[in-house]
């Protein structure tokens, strides 16, 4: 028998074995470890602009393919019993969370060909709002007044710094639509998600879903008859460097800190990506952010955290049973 107590956003898990209780602690502080994810992801967006000439799809392509060929072996080994055991609606339901992964990637690298680092990723993550649009006219969740007032800001940032790009030039809207675009995609693979994860252990789900993405993208790629080979050392570093740190050292980790931290403490976290994804940008490529991507980046950012605060359940102490 083992419960979960929630206190200040950190789970404690206690279990009961032949009438001792045994408090379960986190092997490694899961706020460093957000912090690591963090960074991680932050380079998402600079690799990708680093592999200069080589299409989206095909960057995109690479970093779950790759992904895919290191999980294989651990999943294949250890979780082939469940993958044999999946339900055909389960099936069908995870390719096409894996279409919508797929999609993002493509919208989203491509729309850092014409606008810049800043723009493209607090863009994107306004993901939260279209997540919560999402299981209000799905799963019939209701709004409060903060959450719409939070969601108007963060909208309003964004118009900002699209104005901006405008006056830059257009193709640099062209990149704010794409990125606009790509965090609607990311909203359709997370509710997908949240559905699936009831029945699929998060190993088993993430490998599938990363294969059907790549099949996806192989599929996109041989339409547009992008070219899967020819590219340079560098380039083949940065597809595996993009499977290795926003992937697993990025995603992974926030999903391993989930076991220890609220939802709400990591939504918050994933919104300093765009800080992180900035400064990194300005030292390895030189992109200098204008006022307008200052002032809209920041009403973006205070948007999602009032949004963030106002729709998380707020529980001072609450256990769990679980048998």
């Amino acid at each position: 028998m083992s419960f979960i107590i929630y206190r200040d956003n950190m789970k404690l898990r206690i279990y009961v074995y032949k009438g001792v209780l045994t408090l379960r602690l986190p092997p490694f502080n899961p706020y460093i470890a957000i912090v690591i994810a963090v960074l991680s992801v932050s380079s998402s967006a600079v690799l990708v602009k680093l592999a200069a000439g080589v299409p989206a799809g095909i960057i995109a392509n690479y970093r779950l393919l790759l992904a895919v060929l290191i999980m294989a072996p651990y999943v294949l080994l250890k979780y082939r019993n469940e993958l044999k055991a999946i339900k055909k609606k389960d099936w069908l339901l995870t390719t096409l969370a894996g279409v919508f992964l797929a999609f993002h990637f493509i919208l989203w690298f491509e729309s850092l060909n014409f606008t810049s680092v800043a723009s493209s990723v607090v863009l994107v993550t306004l993901q939260p709002i279209f997540a919560f649009l999402g299981t209000y006219f799905i799963f019939g969740e209701r709004f409060s007044l903060g959450a719409v007032i939070s969601m108007i800001i963060a909208l309003l940032g964004s118009v900002i710094i699209s104005w901006g790009d405008f006056q830059i030039g257009g193709m640099a809207l062209v990149g704010d639509i794409l990125a606009f675009l790509g965090a609607i995609a990311i909203t359709g693979y997370f509710l997908l998600g949240q559905q699936l994860r009831r029945s699929l252990s998060l190993m088993t789900y993430t490998f599938i879903v990363y294969g059907t993405s790549s099949i996806t993208l192989i599929i996109y790629n041989l339409i547009l008859k992008n070219d899967f080979t020819g590219y340079t050392k560098s380039h083949w570093l940065i597809f595996l460097a993009l499977a290795i740190f926003p992937t697993f050292f990025g995603h992974t980790i926030f999903n391993w800190a989930l076991k220890w931290v609220s939802t709400s403490r990591i939504s918050m976290a994933i919104v300093f990506e765009p800080i992180g994804a900035s400064i990194l940008a300005y030292f390895i490529l030189g992109e200098v952010i204008t006022s307008s991507q200052w002032l809209g980046g920041f009403v973006v950012i205070f948007g999602l955290f009032l949004f963030i605060m106002s729709t998380a359940k707020k529980r001072e102490i609450t256990i769990s049973k679980k048998e």
